[in-house]
């Protein structure tokens, strides 16, 4: 276990799958994720043993609050390009539906993800791929990371009848100050 003050990233257990899928289909969450449709456990189930199969590039973590043990969330590296050194990043706190929270666990895990990837899978990169109006991880990730806009894909996402565009957002390992 990766482990902070407050929180820790673990690997992905079976037994996270019933919670993430719980998170993934909270309507305010799901149509900031680039699969919209809700899931079943069958579908969190494929998605686990995809995993399994491309551990070398996808690196999957179940947030835990360390006080209670508990799961809160999920975040991950994933689909890292070892020649590029980059790596898509992955990220929602589950409990209390909260998403992005306000009490400093999201911060902090973010921040041993972002280590993680720079510090121990030696990366260059830490990107995504947010739509605009998930502002709340757009202000997230710029605001307490400096993450910068690398690029935007116009109209990329459909959602409540309108087309919306999609933000690239990245930090570099030089431009990390942690």
């Amino acid at each position: 276990m990766i482990k902070g003050y407050k929180v820790g990233l673990r690997a992905v257990e079976k037994e996270d799958l019933s919670l993430f899928r719980d998170w993934r289909n909270i309507v305010d969450f799901r149509k900031n994720f680039r699969e919209v449709r809700e899931l079943s456990l069958a579908d969190q189930e494929t998605w686990y043993e995809s995993l399994q199969k491309t551990k070398h590039i996808n690196f999957m973590f179940t947030i835990v609050d360390l006080t209670t043990d508990k799961p809160i969330g999920a975040a991950g590296l994933l689909y890292v390009n070892w020649i590029n050194r980059s790596g898509d990043f992955s990220f929602y706190i589950g409990g209390n539906e909260s998403y992005i929270d306000e009490d400093g666990l999201a911060k902090e895990a973010a921040t041993l993800l972002i280590d993680y990837g720079f510090k121990n899978l030696n990366l260059n990169k830490i990107w995504m791929e947010l739509y605009e109006f998930d502002k709340k991880k757009i202000d997230f990730f710029k605001n307490e990371f400096n993450f910068i806009q690398d690029g935007l894909l116009r109209e990329n996402c459909f959602e409540q009848g309108k087309y919306w565009d999609s933000l690239i957002i990245s930090l570099l390992s030089k431009e990390y100050t942690n």
